[in-house]
């Protein structure tokens, strides 16, 4: 069951959010992310898996303060896993949506945990699947959607 004014972050938010050579990205990642602290966010095991990854490999953190940061996020957020049934939803969506197999598993776990939004620059912008919207924060013509989200 979607849950109103739930949302879920995808890796990319995490990622830019530490990154200091993203710029405006950077900046406005950090405070969505402590924003959405705020707010009924869900973080999936597999974007927290992937930040430590991408910020590892890319010499972004060291594996240290990467595990540090993940490990307050798993405090402060919802989180969930995907299991089976969400490897099945994701292996159809990528059929039938022509979605990459990592998004369609970040979908199919928010959409298990009852979000209503995915907050990502990667999937389309303002397309619904499944009952979750997905919002690119960093659109100005997702502001107001992204503004509804984040008063709660």
């Amino acid at each position: 069951m979607t849950v109103k004014g739930r949302f879920s972050l995808d890796t990319n938010i995490l990622v830019y959010a530490v990154d200091l050579d993203a710029g405006d990205r950077h900046e406005w990642s950090r405070t969505l992310v402590g924003r959405a602290a705020r707010c009924d966010c869900v973080l999936t095991v597999q974007a927290l898996a992937e930040f430590f990854r991408a910020t590892t490999r890319k010499n972004l953190l060291p594996v240290a303060r990467a595990g540090v940061i993940v490990r307050a996020w798993l405090e402060v957020f919802q989180v969930a896993s995907a299991g089976t049934e969400a490897l099945g939803d994701a292996m159809d969506a990528v059929e039938e949506h022509r979605l990459s197999f990592w998004d369609a598993m970040l979908w199919a776990t928010a959409r298990q945990s009852g979000c209503a939004a995915i907050l990502s620059e990667d999937m389309q912008d303002s397309r619904r699947l499944g009952g979750v919207e997905i919002i690119n924060p960093f659109r100005e013509a997702s502001a107001a959607r992204l503004e509804a989200l984040l008063e709660r």
